[in-house]
């Protein structure tokens, strides 16, 4: 029976250092074991702490070498979660290599589920939209509502997540896999959508100065334009239906480049004919 004893827990300076260690988890980015270097490394501060015998640090490293890729933010909360397994095992508990390794794989889906729609779907988009239109408008607080805002996220995201992970250790498990997290990611997810759906009537301009009716009236010639038209059906409804264009092109996996330079043909070809106007 393997004799349990007391690890001394991480100390401020070693979170510290996971934590800075795991902005760079994508220095060493490969498409073998894609962020495995990056979680090996970031790891060390925690392996020094709970391992002194160098052949039991040598298979810590070994075993955190394979592969593993999820969202970098959330990732701090399975570097928390895989400390205190290291640590229980570390302490002697009944706690193998494999149950490591398998509650890794296990938490790299759902958090790289909720991290993309969250960070990349929600969190980046609508900073960046906000600071752009700060931007256009002249101010200087665009760029530093930008750059500011998604680094703070980044900083409370990587910085608590590993807190939480290390202190509840593999309770976190049971509630990644639970509902609260889903919904959160659904609300994020329609939040993205409604900010980004006003964007594209804000921001999205299409003029069709197409004339299809003229007359006179009380001596001036009056004109009735497509864009009038569509003006009184729903105005930016050009725009909303480019927009479910270019999602329905993207669900048939349609390359966004092509997608890309087919709206620049036929913006040019449009105003070569006169359909579209600048």
């Amino acid at each position: 029976m393997t004799e349990v004893r007391k690890i001394e827990s991480l100390t401020k300076k070693d979170i510290i250092s996971t934590y800075f260690r795991s902005t760079f988890m994508l220095g060493s980015f490969n498409f073998e074991r894609m962020q495995a270097i990056g979680f090996c490394v970031t790891m060390i501060p925690a392996i020094k702490r709970f391992y002194h015998k160098k052949e039991d640090q040598a298979a810590a490293l070994k075993r955190h070498l394979e592969f593993f890729n999820t969202t970098p933010w959330p990732a701090s909360a399975i570097f928390g979660v895989t400390s205190a397994m290291e640590q229980k095992k570390a302490e002697g508990g009944d706690i193998d290599e494999a149950a490591i390794t398998n509650v890794k794989i296990g938490l790299m889906g759902p958090l790289a589920g909720i991290g993309d729609p969250i960070y990349w779907g929600t969190a980046r988009p609508i900073l960046a939209a906000l600071g752009a239109s700060l931007a256009l408008s002249g101010s200087i607080l665009g760029p530093l509502l930008f750059f500011f805002g998604i680094n703070i996220i980044r900083f409370l995201t990587r910085w608590y997540g590993f807190k939480v992970g290390y202190n509840q250790g593999t309770d976190i498990v049971q509630d990644v896999a639970g509902n609260r997290l889903k919904k959160l990611t659904q609300m994020a997810s329609v939040l993205g959508l409604f900010v980004m759906g006003s964007l594209v009537s804000k921001w999205t301009t299409i003029k069709m100065p197409l004339v299809l009716v003229s007359y006179k009236q009380a001596g001036h010639v009056v004109s009735t334009s497509l864009q009038n038209i569509l003006d009184s059906l729903l105005p930016g409804l050009v725009a909303l239906l480019m927009t479910f264009a270019c999602m329905w092109l993207l669900k048939r996996k349609v390359n966004a480049i092509y997608i890309i330079f087919g709206m620049f043909a036929v913006g040019i070809l449009g105003y070569w004919a006169g359909i579209f106007g600048l």
